[in-house]
């Protein structure tokens, strides 16, 4: 039989904004009840109290918070670059044969960077900025979506047990979401991520990874900025 508690778990494990009030001590059970109650009476078929809805939210919240710890990896805040752009091209044939010409621009020994993202019908290309106009001319004649600018790159070295670590991506994105932080790209290799995001989100960002991070002095992260 399906009971109150059970239908509040499950309505909170798809609000996980929701949970993070309710693990911040921010939330009014009485109110979140009112909100929640007619979605369980829908589920359950029947009426509930308002009583019991709060006493479900309370049980759930207790069930929470034992689980709310740190993160159970550890990673590091090793560099953070500026001046970033995002350029996203429509697929085609020409512009996967054209990409290899792009790596012989960047001057990767002086802090240039170049990922190259191929979805089934975009490439995202994430470089310096100072390098997008010599991008775009070897790419003339494609086909562009969309391009970024002002963009920074806040790159995370985890430990070996990065890949086959559970939850990982869900502690970074609802770490940013928390504070209204948009990631533009992720990029992943086997122990290092990396944040594509705003440069005006970039010390908030800083600080909401910084929690967590080995590396929590300023003079321990590496600031590349391009002139």
């Amino acid at each position: 039989m399906v009971t109150i508690s059970r239908v509040v778990q499950d309505l909170l494990k798809r609000q996980v904004l929701i949970q993070e009030a309710i693990n911040h001590g921010i939330v009014s059970f009485n109110k979140l009840a009112e909100n929640l109650k007619p979605q369980i009476e829908a589920e359950l078929g029947r009426p509930v109290k308002h009583s019991a809805v709060v006493m479900a939210l309370r049980r759930t919240a207790d069930k929470f918070a034992e689980t709310a710890k740190e993160p159970s990896f550890s990673y590091s805040i090793e560099t953070i670059k500026t001046d970033i752009s995002y350029i996203v091209l429509e697929e085609s044939p020409t512009l996967l044969s054209k990409l290899q010409n792009l790596y012989s621009i960047i001057d990767f020994k002086k802090g240039g960077i170049l990922n190259i993202i191929q979805g089934n019908y975009e490439v995202a290309i994430i470089t310096n900025h100072k390098y997008k106009d010599k991008v775009l001319d070897i790419l003339v004649d494609e086909k562009v979506l969309e391009t970024v600018d002002d963009l920074v790159s806040i790159s995370l070295t985890y430990s070996k047990n990065f890949l086959f670590t559970p939850g990982i991506l869900y502690d970074i994105s609802r770490f940013l979401a928390w504070e209204s932080i948009n990631a533009i790209d992720i990029i992943l290799t086997k122990t290092e991520l990396s944040l594509i995001i705003d440069k005006k989100d970039l010390m908030r960002c800083y600080k909401t990874l910084g929690r967590f991070s080995e590396s929590r002095r300023e003079n321990n992260i590496k600031i590349n900025e391009d002139m």
